[in-house]
Order: structure tokens, then C-alpha cells, then sequence
């Protein structure tokens, strides 16, 4: 059985063209290697920092994070704090050799960054290969990061198995649609391939539904795994970083797994927020609170779905 790890490189990204060969590249980029028995993916948030969202959906396709930083500015702030609001706790840290370390370590200081392997950059392969696939025995599940139409084969979608083994001819859904979808042919690292399993990255060919009704975020999973809403309440924490006042009905997006969606408060405490189109959840999955717009800090906050 081929096993599958997943990266996410931040601070200086172009350290990823050290260790995989360039696949996908939208705002987010994915470079792949096949070692063995085992394919290793690293995935760069490339839109980011000029976009706040690709950050969260690089974190969020990864098991491992790779963050080598360059320079301590506001972003390098926004880096930790959304790997600390998205509880990443695996992960190496490096840093060149004019970071200040000591103001590095205050600003990781109370953070999941602070728990981080830290090593020299020349280190950062050597740490990197001891790290080992994580497995799990959930029901099959993948989250959709790129579709598109493929002449001859129809819909193809790219994405990461999240949960248990996706196989060929499975009859699963697509949510938030709620569309039945039959999965007609796998590939992982271009090699056709019957069933792939967590956390694998793979290109399906589907059955059931066009391109332009597919979605990155969108989840294709067995029936009743997940729920879809338009309302959530959350567990939430405020970022202390972000200074301005919330009040309801005030506008933002929410970044659940892959999903970014527009939302309004629709109740502050408890907080909970109102979508414009249904997302795909579960309950204790995580939503991060972002407002593109602001000029400082554009992480308002983060909770789990209760």
C-alpha cells in the first residue's frame, strides 16, 4: 500500500523546488515526490500575503508544517498565529541567519510554533525524512482543492483523502450540494490506482457532476458524515492581536477546512454567524474568523463548531 505525507511550507516558500517537482499551481502550489513506497506532497500558500485565505487552505491540506522564516514582520505574525488558531502542532521551524532569534522566540512564545522542532537550515531535509505518514480508519472522505474538465474523461477533481480509503466505484456525495457522485477512476503521483487511502493525495475522475458545480472546500464523503448549515456557533476565542470591536451583523469570512465563506454575526454571544451559501461541517472542526480588508491583523478569531 502506497502511504502518503503531506507538507506546508511557509516563511521563505521557495524552499519547496528543494525537495519536489512542481505540479498544480493556482494560488496555492504543490510540488510532489514519489520515495519508495511513499509520495510526499509540499503545498505553498503562493497567494499569500497578498491574500489572507490561501494561507489557511496551505494549512490546512498539510499534516506536517515546514515553516523557515525570513523576516519578522506582520505576516510572519499572521503565519503563527494561524497555524496556532488552527492547532498545527507538528512541525519543524528554521530561520535564516539575520532573524533575530530572540524576537522570534517571543513572538512563537505561548504558541503551537513554540513546540516545533527547531533546527539549522541545512537540517531541515534530515528532519523532515524521520517524519512518518499518519493513518486513520475514518469513513472515506476527500476535500477538493482544484476541478476541472478534462476532454475525454469528463470532471476531474484534486484533492486529499481525509478520512479512510476512497476506492473506485464508490457511490459517494458531494456536500454542500448534496450531489451523488460515482468515482470512475483514482490516480496518485499519476499512476492509475483502484483505492487511496488518508492521506493521500489524488485526481479522481467523477461521474454525477460538472466543473463549474464543484467548489474548492467541497467535501465527497459517505452519506451523513457531514452536516451542511447555514449557521454555526462556535467556541470562540478572539485573536488579541485584532483591536476592533465585533458587532452582529458585521460582515467577514470564515475558513472552515478548505472552505472560505462570506458570513454575518449573527449573535455575539454566543457567537454565531450566518452564511450566505451552506458550508460543508462538523461539529469541533475549526473555523477561523478572517476580515481581508484590514490593514493590520486580518485574523479576528478562531473557535470550534459546538
Amino acid at each position: 500500500m502506497i502511504q502518503s505525507i503531506n507538507f506546508v511550507i511557509l516563511g521563505k516558500q521557495d524552499l519547496a523546488t528543494e525537495f519536489g517537482k512542481k505540479g498544480t499551481q493556482t494560488d496555492l502550489t504543490l510540488y510532489d515526490r514519489k520515495e519508495s513506497d511513499i509520495i510526499k506532497t509540499w503545498v505553498v500558500p503562493n497567494g499569500f500575503p497578498e491574500k489572507i485565505q490561501p494561507l489557511f487552505q496551505a494549512i490546512n491540506l498539510a499534516e506536517y508544517v515546514i515553516f523557515h522564516v525570513d523576516k519578522l514582520d506582520k505576516f510572519t505574525g499572521e503565519q503563527i498565529i494561524a497555524l496556532d488558531s488552527l492547532a498545527k502542532e507538528k512541525g519543524i521551524l528554521s530561520h535564516t541567519f539575520d532573524v533575530d532569534e530572540l524576537k522570534l522566540n517571543m513572538m512563537i512564545k505561548g504558541t503551537v510554533v513554540e513546540k516545533y522542532f527547531k533546527v539549522e537550515p541545512d537540517k531541515i531535509k534530515e528532519e523532515m525524512n524521520k517524519l512518518q505518514p499518519i493513518v486513520n480508519t475514518d469513513p472515506p472522505e476527500m476535500v477538493i482543492d482544484h476541478c476541472f474538465d478534462v476532454k475525454g474523461v469528463g470532471t476531474v477533481i484534486l484533492g486529499k483523502v481525509t478520512g479512510g480509503t476512497i476506492k473506485q466505484y464508490d457511490n459517494l456525495k458531494l456536500y454542500p450540494q448534496n450531489i451523488d457522485v460515482l468515482i470512475k477512476s483514482i490516480q496518485m503521483h499519476d499512476d492509475p490506482t483502484v483505492e487511496s487511502v488518508f492521506p493521500a493525495r489524488v485526481g479522481i475522475a467523477v461521474k454525477g457532476v460538472k466543473p463549474d458545480e464543484v467548489g474548492r472546500g467541497d467535501i465527497i464523503c459517505a452519506e451523513n458524515i457531514v452536516d451542511v448549515k447555514t449557521e454555526i456557533e462556535l467556541d470562540f476565542k478572539k485573536n488579541p492581536f485584532y483591536k476592533n470591536d465585533i458587532t452582529e451583523n458585521q460582515g467577514c469570512l470564515v475558513s472552515v477546512g478548505l472552505q472560505i465563506k462570506a458570513a454575518k454575526f449573527s449573535s455575539i454571544s454566543p457567537l454565531k454567524l450566518t452564511f450566505e451559501k451552506p458550508i460543508a461541517c462538523k461539529k469541533n472542526d475549526i473555523a477561523v474568523i478572517l476580515k481581508p480588508e484590514s490593514t493590520t491583523i486580518r485574523i479576528l478569531g478562531s473557535g470550534k463548531i459546538v
